[in-house]
């Protein structure tokens, strides 16, 4: 019987970019390649992607190991989080993956789950929740607080003093403007920050915000 093994639950993009990262980071452990598997729930699913196995999530609890380890490379936060909790509720660990070239420097603390693209940096006091996407080249300034289920697209700025509750979205290229110690920008929970966007005031939960400066995005009638 095998002492673990380890699954990338999707197989999209997403999960297709965090699948070498994950096998670079067991190989530094000295745990072969084929240890690591795709988990995809689709009846049409190829059999083998990028040349790694894809089994269903049943198939996956039924092999033989020790324990049992997933990543849940999904970008959707809310089906991340059913996921998550499927993962919980079957006894498999949360696998956090973390690219070699990720700068964490002091007093980070990060949820169970993560995953961490490369060139992605998290300087000082920072508190992240659980399964927390940052993709590449996004950055996390010093002093911020980020909740559960959170996603940066490539190319996020998020300066310091920031809060971003659970659920948000920030796409590619945004930024955040700093806040203060006395006076965070928030960013609310399930907020969608658009591709681009200059965000120099707090958001709201649930609204989606574009533009520079950013606002609030008018859906046409």
């Amino acid at each position: 019987m095998r002492k673990a093994v380890y699954g990338v639950f999707g197989t999209g993009g997403c999960a297709r970019g965090i699948m070498p990262l994950a096998r670079e980071q067991l190989r530094a452990q000295s745990i072969e390649p084929d240890a690591v598997l795709f988990i995809d729930d689709n009846a049409g699913a190829s059999p083998t992607v990028n040349g790694h196995s894809v089994l269903s999530f049943e198939q996956f609890c039924a092999l033989e190991a020790e324990d049992h380890y997933v990543a849940i490379a999904i970008a959707n936060s809310r089906v991340r989080e059913q996921i998550y909790e499927r993962i919980i509720a079957a006894g498999i660990k949360p696998l956090s993956i973390r690219a070699q070239q990720t700068v964490i420097m002091d007093d980070v603390q990060i949820g169970a789950g993560a995953l961490l693209s490369p060139f992605v940096t998290l300087t000082s006091n920072i508190t992240i929740g659980i399964q927390f996407h940052a993709n590449l080249y996004s950055y996390v300034e010093h002093d911020c607080r980020i909740g559960d289920f959170v996603t940066f697209a490539p190319g996020v700025k998020c300066n310091g003093n920031i809060v971003i509750d659970d659920h948000a979205y920030i796409g590619s290229g945004a930024v955040i403007r700093q806040g203060t110690a006395e006076r965070p920008m928030v960013i609310g929970r399930g907020a969608i920050v658009g591709m681009g966007a200059v965000v120099t005031r707090d958001v709201a939960p649930g609204t989606t915000v574009v533009g520079n400066p950013a606002r609030p995005l008018v859906q046409e009638a």
